[in-house]
């Protein structure tokens, strides 16, 4: 499979999230799978690219040229994809992936994340979406959604569209695993745009 990890870029973060990362890594390289990654060589973006590499996987870094003009991209990538933008940046990553697994990250991170997890949830695809989140920041963002669904605001299956786990071993099983098809009604997707 290829695996695409959202994770943050960020180069203040504690190390126990690189160290996150790199068993990630470590684990997709190990299992036979190929990462996906947003091509940059900072922060757990660099961690997990470094380590699949090292465990023997293959990589496919996505990056926009304003990135690669500060020097931050993975040119040790099996392949590295150049894009125009950001936005074309997560088209790339997201035709290039069989399955997408979120690391603690920032609002870069999130915002890929409710673009994948809204597409799950209307249908579009049916991919595996896992978030990994063994500390909990994640926390307040399940309760948000819960509390959404709790006011009308999503439908039941927004929660059918998506793994929660804390290990990377559990997270692994799951992206591995065929989820169950989230098909909302016309009803709902009326619903779900509104």
């Amino acid at each position: 499979m290829n695996i695409c990890v959202f994770c943050a870029s960020s180069q203040t973060i504690d190390n126990k999230h690189l160290d996150l990362a790199a068993e990630v890594g470590t684990e997709l390289a190990a299992r036979g799978h190929t990462l996906v990654s947003g091509g940059a060589t900072v922060g757990c973006m660099g961690a997990v690219t470094s380590a699949a590499r090292a465990a023997g996987g293959r990589t496919v870094g996505v990056i926009p040229q304003v990135l690669v003009d500060i020097e931050v991209a993975d040119t040790d990538s099996d392949e590295l994809v150049i894009t125009a933008d950001m936005r074309e940046r997560k088209g790339v990553m997201d035709a290039r992936s069989d399955a997408f697994l979120v690391l603690p990250g920032g609002i870069g991170t999130l915002e890929e994340l409710f673009e994948i997890w809204t597409a799950r949830v209307l249908g579009i695809h049916d991919r595996p979406l896992v978030i990994l989140d063994p500390w909990g920041l994640y926390d307040p963002l399940r309760e948000l959604v819960v509390g959404m669904h709790a006011q009308g605001f999503t439908r039941a299956d927004v929660f059918d569209a998506i793994s929660w786990t804390r290990s990377v071993p559990e997270a692994m099983d799951h992206l591995e695993a065929r989820p169950k098809p989230v098909r909302p009604s016309a009803e709902e997707l009326g619903e779900a745009v509104g």
